[in-house]
């Protein structure tokens, strides 16, 4: 392991790997760590070309640069290693040649958000945890109820009742225990850290556990590994990054997480830049796209209401480092509408059949206002990173397609129903 030192994201203040379990104590619950790694050193032991040339098709592959010391407590579930589609028919309607699409649809629960689970459940398997928690809106918590089935680790699961009766099927058929709390995802969230303090579980929870932001970063060194292995039939010294990433926030662990994983390579030199990161926010769930705009660094609460439930937060628990990753980058938030978020996710469908539920299909519709905005050259690389699996929520992906037509069971029927069209 060639971790350094863990680092308070508020003051700055270092603390030794192991002195810390989640956040600086001098501020609290909001007091999150960054994992800071000593690069000289893995310099001196590891390359790109040693990284592309694994057969290791997972995010364990980037095991060097993750803060874990036993492989021997890795879930056994392939994580990551998502495609990276090029995008030509999609890219052509737009004018951009070189638009890309990352889907993390294909991961073991269906979600980005196994990434961060993964290395939660190896680091707990680490500290001899007992029990493992979480607050989700669904996603984070069927994926770490699907990593700790895996691990053979009980898990306790506190989502919003709300939450799209895919996802909680997902929680009980891994065998979570699953509390439905009659709030939003900002009261299960709060209510998942006083029982993880009562009862010593060990907590998931997004900008609590430093670990989280560790695993979504991979996501970000696969897109520059991808893009790089896409012109190269060989092991190559260093790795591309893209101009831009447009990714969709909720409570910002995964504009934050990629930020930290490119940040990771640039100090590195395994790229030589930084891609602009750009936010795409739901119009009814913007807080953190509020406090860009006004030029803050705080997150203001709001009434957060929006049908991308993975991204439905009023109080973003990382929000500070989500707009701090796209300002560092010189990037951008953006808003985007229901009505837009739905129509994005049969355009995806029809255009590359990426089946994205709506937290996902929220990316692209923000690179639609984007490009209509006039605020993408022609010549960019963009990345536009798909979190989701369109089957998390049949409700929205039915309301986006429309219903099937019922016919007869004859040919009649058939070409009436043709002709009527």
């Amino acid at each position: 392991m060639f971790v350094s030192h863990l680092q308070c994201t508020i003051c700055g203040k270092s603390y030794p790997p192991d002195a810390l379990k989640y956040v600086c104590p001098l501020h609290g619950d909001e007091g999150i760590l960054d994992v800071v790694y000593d690069y000289a050193e893995i310099n001196r032991h590891l390359s790109p070309a040693q990284i592309s040339a694994s057969r290791d098709t997972s995010i364990w592959r980037y095991w060097d640069l993750l803060p874990l010391t036993d492989r021997a407590n890795i879930p056994p579930l392939q994580v990551g290693w998502t495609p990276l589609y090029h995008a030509r028919h999609l890219g052509a309607q737009l004018g951009l040649d070189k638009l890309y699409l990352k889907d993390d649809g294909r991961n073991p629960t269906a979600s980005y958000k196994d990434r961060a689970s993964a290395v939660v459940v190896a680091k707990a398997g680490e500290l001899g945890e007992k029990i493992i928690t979480t607050a989700s809106s669904g996603n984070a918590g069927a994926a770490l109820a699907g990593c700790a089935a895996s691990a053979h680790l009980p898990s306790v699961i506190f989502v919003p009742e709300t939450a799209p009766t895919a996802k909680v099927a997902q929680l009980l058929i891994f065998g979570a225990r699953v509390f439905l709390v009659r709030g939003t995802y900002d009261q299960a969230s709060d209510l998942c850290l006083a029982a993880a303090k009562e009862f010593g579980w060990y907590c998931r929870n997004t900008a609590y556990n430093p670990y989280t932001t560790e695993g979504k970063k991979t996501g970000a060194l696969e897109i520059c590994e991808q893009l790089a292995s896409a012109n190269s039939w060989s092991p190559v010294s260093a790795w591309s990054a893209p101009d831009r990433i447009f990714v969709s926030v909720g409570d910002g662990n995964i504009i934050g997480g990629v930020w930290k994983g490119l940040r990771d390579l640039h100090a590195l030199g395994w790229i030589d830049k930084m891609p602009k990161l750009m936010g795409v926010q739901a119009e009814g769930s913007a807080a953190c796209y509020n406090a860009w705009k006004a030029g803050a660094d705080e997150i203001t609460p709001i009434h957060a209401s929006t049908i991308a439930d993975s991204i439905d937060v009023g109080l973003p628990r990382d929000g500070r480092r989500a707009v701090r990753a796209v300002r560092a980058t010189n990037g951008e938030f953006l808003t985007v509408s229901d009505d837009e978020i739905l129509e994005a996710m049969p355009l995806l469908a029809r255009g590359e059949a990426i089946f994205a539920e709506p937290a996902a299909s929220a990316a692209y519709a923000g690179l639609l206002k984007a490009v209509r905005a006039q605020k993408i050259d022609r010549a960019e690389t963009v990345v536009v990173l798909l979190t989701g699996n369109g089957l998390k929520d049949i409700r929205s992906a039915v309301q986006a397609a429309g219903e099937a037509q019922t016919i007869d069971p004859t040919l009649d029927a058939v070409k009436r129903a043709i002709s009527a069209a």
